[in-house]
C-alpha cells in the first residue's frame, strides 16, 4: 500500500458528492422550474399567451436559481428535499387544475 491510498476514499466521496448534485441540479432543477411555470401558466388570471409568456421567463429565472440551491445546500439530501418541497405547492396546483379542466 502506497501512502496516498488513505486519501482516495474523501477525494472519491467529494467527488460523487458533487456529481450527486449536479443531477439533482439538472434534473430536479428542471422539474421545479417546468412545474412552476406550467402552474403559472394555468393559474395566472390573464390572456392565454401572456400568461405563458410570463410563465416561461418564470421558469427561466427559477432554474439557475435551483441549481444554485443545490450546491449551496450542505448535503446533497437537503438540496434534494429543498427541491421537492418547492415543487410541492406547483405540483398540487397542478392537479388542481388538471381535476377542473375534466369537470
Amino acid at each position: 500500500m502506497t501512502v496516498s491510498q488513505p486519501q482516495k476514499a474523501p477525494q472519491l466521496r467529494y467527488r460523487a458528492g458533487v456529481a450527486l448534485r449536479a443531477l439533482i441540479a439538472i434534473f430536479g432543477g428542471y422539474a421545479v422550474a417546468a412545474a412552476i411555470a406550467a402552474a403559472l401558466a394555468m393559474w395566472l388570471p390573464i390572456a392565454r399567451v401572456e400568461a405563458a409568456l410570463t410563465a416561461t421567463m418564470t421558469g427561466l429565472i427559477i432554474y439557475p436559481c435551483t441549481i444554485m440551491w443545490c450546491f449551496a445546500a450542505r448535503t446533497p439530501l437537503r438540496a434534494l428535499g429543498g427541491l421537492l418541497l418547492a415543487a410541492l405547492p406547483f405540483a398540487l396546483l397542478l392537479a388542481v387544475g388538471a381535476q377542473g379542466a375534466r369537470a
